[in-house]
Parts: C-alpha cells; structure tokens; sequence
C-alpha cells in the first residue's frame, strides 16, 4: 500500500433512478442502455487516466501526479478527455434513440439520461488486492459525496477548488462558484460547468413500422443475449445500491409475455391507425 497525490474523476449518469422501471423487459433493456453509455465515457479516456472500478451508473477513475512531473498538464489533458467522454456520450445517447424502436419504458426515456462528472485533487492510499486497484483516503470519499449536491440540473462539470485553481478550469467559459456541504465533512467550495450553447435536437423515436437498421438489429440482438444470460444465472446481478434489487427467475418469462400481450391489446392497435393515417 502507498500513499500517492492523485486526480479523481467521477464520472455518473443522472436521472438513471427515475428511468428505471422494474419490470423485466425495461430493467434488461436499460442496463444494456447504461453499458452501452457507459462504454461510450470509457472509450475516450487515455491512459494513466485509469478505471478504478464501476459503481452501478457510475465510473470512478484516476490518475497519479508524480512529484516532479508538471501537474498542471497532467490535470489539462484529464480536462480534454472530460470534454470528449461527454461529447461521446451524447453522440451515442443519440444513437441510440435514433436506432432503438422498441417501447418500453427504459428505451423511450434515454433522452431523459445525462453525465454529469465530478473532479478533484487530493491524496489516496492505493492498494492492491489481487488484480484490483482499490483507493481509499477523505479525499475519495469527498468527491462521492459531492454526487448528492443541491446543483438544479442534470448535466455539469463540478470542479473543486484543489482541481480549479490547478488546473485553471475550461477555456473561455465562466464557472459558477458554489459552496456544497458534504456530510461528514462540512462545506466544500466547487466551481461548476453548465453545458454551453444551444442543444443539437434529438433525432426523432423511430416508429416501430420503421425498416430494422443494421444498428436496430445489433441492439436487439445485445438485448435478447442479456436477457438469456441474466435468466440463465449465467451474469451477475447488478449492483445498483441506490435501487431495489431484483432478481430475474424462469418464471420471468411470463412476466415478459403478459407485458407484450398487453403492449399488443392496447399500443398496437392505436400505433397501426396511426401509421395508416401517415400513409393517407
């Protein structure tokens, strides 16, 4: 074990508690929807920026600041790499919508999903336990506290002081200056990101009439083998500590044939007038 001088980001994708739904059909779809997200913010990250560990919705990764290296451009390429994870989210988040027919809840709110990310400068204790890296010092325990904050939006950058004045934050952009109170530890000064210009559209919910794209026909396969796995006891659970658990059993399968009987006695027939009237 050792104690080293570290960068921490937290990178979370917010709103995901209230896009979930249990039942089965959107709670398979929507881990599938938050891998695929979260893959899209692992993408872009470039080593010694590393991959702690995943924390549900959530990817916490760090970096080291050797002692007599440049800290001040070591943090400025974390702050590029941000940049790109978030652009990279929101292309793929579109992708996906632009792709994605299917109607169950998790698939027709993935616009409503956001990343927010958190970053800070301090110290940890890294050990390691036999392939894995685990951190553990206030500092870390801080920037996880800052994910509960009284900031009203879903979609930010937040910098803490240590991280701000380091780094001497984005270009050409103002941040906010925010004093959060973290429990256990007190007030924390951050200085927070907003989103800046006007939002791109999202691309139109295809209608499920639509000609199945290579990209539709991908995703559903994903679907159909993580629903196999995860029926089969063959994947295991996920850890969402912020969610109830559930737990998917054979008898699941009849869960999912009520849900699309009932999709096909009341939706259908009111997207299939609506598909005529299009036609007319």
């Amino acid at each position: 074990m050792e104690i080293k001088r570290v960068v921490l980001v937290l990178a979370d994708i917010s709103g995901y508690t209230h896009f979930m739904k249990l039942h089965t059909t959107s709670l398979l779809h929507a881990e599938v929807i938050i891998t695929d997200l979260l893959e899209a913010v692992l993408d872009r990250t470039e080593y010694p920026l590393t991959l702690s560990k995943l924390e549900g919705d959530a990817a916490f990764l760090y970096r080291t600041l050797d002692a007599d290296g440049d800290a001040r451009a070591a943090i400025q390429d974390i702050l590029r790499q941000v940049t790109a994870f978030m652009d990279a989210f929101k292309a793929r988040e579109r992708e996906l919508i632009a792709c994605n027919i299917c109607t169950c809840e998790a698939c027709l709110q993935t616009s409503q999903l956001k990343l927010k990310v958190f970053l800070h400068v301090g110290q940890a204790a890294i050990k390691k336990i036999r392939q894995f890296e685990e951190l553990a010092s206030e500092d870390v325990i801080l920037i996880h506290r800052l994910m509960k904050n009284s900031i009203p939006a879903k979609e930010y950058i937040v910098m803490t002081d240590a991280f701000y004045h380091l780094s001497g934050g984005l270009p050409e952009q103002t941040p906010e200056a925010r004093t959060e109170e973290c429990e256990g530890i007190g007030p924390v000064p951050v200085r927070v990101y907003y989103p800046t210009g006007v939002a791109s559209p999202l691309p139109p919910q295809p209608s499920p009439f639509s000609p199945k794209s290579a990209e539709y026909v991908a995703l559903s396969k994903r679907f159909d083998e993580h629903m196999a796995r995860r029926i089969g006891d063959r994947e295991p659970q996920p850890n969402f500590a912020h969610l109830p658990k559930a737990r998917l059993t054979p008898f699941n399968w009849w869960t999912v044939v009520w849900e699309n009987v009932a999709w096909m006695v009341t939706d259908f027939p009111k997207l299939w007038l609506d598909h005529r009237s299009r036609k007319r």
